[in-house]
């Protein structure tokens, strides 16, 4: 005697045109509704719902057995698709019930500590609690399937552009450029560790020394760094190197990509070519690396308008080498009080911002605390500049480029949320390039690479690298989405010398260079043909394209915060044999 009852149908898939058929369902009781001689249940799988009844018709034992359903029971049912008499137009499967001729319980749940719908406000951490609940929720069930359709429109288009789909060791050497590397410790090298992948990037250059010429992969990647609501310890890329390339080369095809993409998912046709931005010039006008281009507020510069001026913010901030930008809040003087100017000023504070000047420009005139230190003629060539008009609301910004860039470039994209404008209906792709080879940490007190250490320096920039590695700029791009860099690559350095002369600009001693990259620098002796690549942040990618709040729900199973798994409890405890085998100490936790 079968277990299971074999499903015919999914309970999403009915319709009126299947009226007078003989089904079979099977899933989870959504919602039961008991009325005496009528009994309604909602039967959920992950297509949907579909109503199931008992009714007079029906046998006395079955019609008990169906009073005793709650919800989230698993059940399969037998029965007849009829035309419903009250219909549901808020789903598909509205205009038919199925009359349940034979019914099987497969197990009882208790209640639920979350209600298994979309709109349930639970806490996240009690949904990552119970995440094997979260996900029965129709919402999480489409958020999966989504995922999982941009996964496959990726593996068949790059399959079709030659591309060969190659998997790279997840155990890999501990690197010291980068976030900070989860460590495996070897039971059977005691004192040695392995690292997770930040990426496959050594591999997959690796690949294209081996001849294989186009590799992608789907590959699990982890970062040990703090999270946000678009960051987790292990992510996915969709990852991909191409040997015989240019930059422009790998853009062409990933605008091809990404249009097939946007249309086999969304219906969404993307317009190409997409806009190119030198990063001097991102960062210039929209004071980002990553600018949201679906509004305006662009940064200006006021540096020379303000010079004289008496208002000491100002010139000091010029005086030390600084700058003064302002951005232009079309349409904000009504929408932002003093006080609530003040929050925002607050909110800048942690991007290094020591406070917040502000003009309102009215029909008469202006409205600000700084108004006195502009004479007319000044104030004039400000409201030129930055092409105000009446009700327009400007904010300023006076310090080092870095601070002045961070600050309007977050208050820029804060304040549009809070006014509507950030359209998450719209796509605007862009490409970043030209980005500087090499960033200055004071915490290091050295140049780390932006990018990565394989990058390879524009040709007319290497000169620079033993004299000035601040100015020297890298052949990279990065693609950006709404403001938010959805993948990134570099052209790579297939000279061994040259990437000698990085190691040196990044002051990695001969020692921990071939002890980290030895292997790589070996590969380079024996014929590199010149390569780059790219890899896309996948659960990023999803969160945007489905306009969800966070990568956590495009996820199956995330962290939260504090890098935990709630649902299994991990990180957690090991026993003393097995850190013995591994010739670790164990630290308890505190009491």
């Amino acid at each position: 005697m079968r277990q299971v009852f074999k499903r015919t149908v999914r309970c999403g898939e009915l319709r009126i045109e299947n009226a007078g058929e003989e089904v079979v369902l099977n899933g989870w009781v959504a919602k039961k509704r008991n009325l005496g001689s009528l009994i309604f249940c909602d039967l959920r799988d992950r297509s949907g719902i579909t109503q199931i009844v008992f009714d007079d018709t029906t046998e006395q034992s079955l019609f008990e057995m169906a009073d005793t359903l709650k919800s989230e029971y698993v059940i399969g049912v037998k029965g007849i698709v009829t035309e419903r008499e009250s219909k549901n137009s808020k789903l598909p499967t509205g205009d038919i019930e199925v009359l349940v001729k034979e019914l099987k319980i497969y197990s009882g749940a208790e209640t639920p500590p979350i209600y298994i719908k979309d709109d349930d406000n639970a806490d996240e951490n009690l949904r990552l609690r119970y995440r094997y609940l979260d996900l029965r929720k129709s919402q999480m069930q489409r958020n999966l399937e989504f995922r999982h359709k941009v996964a496959m429109s990726a593996r068949n288009f790059f399959a079709g552009e030659g591309f060969l789909e190659i998997e790279t060791p997840t155990l890999c050497k501990p690197t010291p450029e980068g976030a900070r590397d989860y460590l495996i410790p070897s039971r059977v090298n005691h004192g040695r560790y392995y690292a997770l992948p930040q990426s496959p990037q050594i591999y997959k250059q690796l690949l294209m020394l081996s001849g294989c010429d186009r590799y992608f992969q789907i590959a699990r990647c982890y970062r040990d760094e703090d999270l946000r609501a678009d960051r987790q310890p292990e992510f996915t890329q969709i990852d991909m190197e191409l040997s015989f390339v240019e930059p422009e080369d790998i853009m062409e095809i990933q605008e091809r990509f990404l249009k097939t993409l946007f249309r086999e998912t969304l219906g969404v046709e993307l317009e190409t070519p997409f806009l190119q931005l030198p990063y001097d010039e991102a960062m210039n006008r929209f004071g980002s690396d990553k600018p949201d281009t679906r509004f305006g507020f662009e940064l200006k510069d006021l540096s020379e308008i303000v010079r004289g001026c008496g208002f000491k913010v100002f010139t000091s901030a010029l005086e030390n080498g600084g700058v003064v930008k302002a951005i232009n809040i079309n349409g904000g003087a009504d929408q932002f009080s003093c006080k609530e100017i003040d929050k925002l000023a607050e909110s800048a504070k942690s991007y290094g911002a020591k406070g917040l000047a502000w003009m309102k420009v009215t029909a008469d005139g202006v409205t600000s605390p700084i108004a006195k230190f502009f004479d007319e003629e000044t104030t004039q060539a400000i409201l030129e500049k930055m092409e105000a008009a009446a009700g327009d609301l400007i904010l300023f910004g006076s310090d080092t480029y870095k601070i002045v860039s961070d600050t309007l470039g977050f208050l820029r994209r804060h304040i549009a949320g809070r006014m509507g404008l950030l359209d998450d209906s719209k796509f605007n792709f862009l490409w970043v390039t030209d980005f500087p080879m090499f960033e200055y940490s004071e915490e290091e007190d050295r140049y780390v690479a932006m990018h990565h250490p394989f990058t390879m320096p524009k040709e007319e920039d290497l000169d620079k690298l033993e004299t000035d590695p601040g100015a020297v700029r890298a052949k990279a791009y990065d693609i950006v989405l709404n403001g938010v860099e959805a993948g990134g690559g570099s052209i790579r350095i297939h000279d061994s010398e040259v990437q000698k002369r990085v190691f040196r600009a990044l002051k990695l001693s001969d020692q921990e260079v071939r002890d980290k990259f030895g292997f790589l620098l070996d590969a380079f002796r024996y014929g590199t043909p010149p390569h780059g690549g790219l890899a896309y942040g996948m659960d990023r990618l999803v969160m945007i394209m489905l306009g969800a709040s966070s990568i956590r729900e495009v996820i199956a199973f995330p962290k939260n915060q504090n890098a935990q798994c709630l649902m299994s409890g991990a990180p957690g405890l090991i026993d003393q044999s097995q850190l013995d085998e591994l010739a670790i100490m164990n630290v308890k936790e505190e009491e």
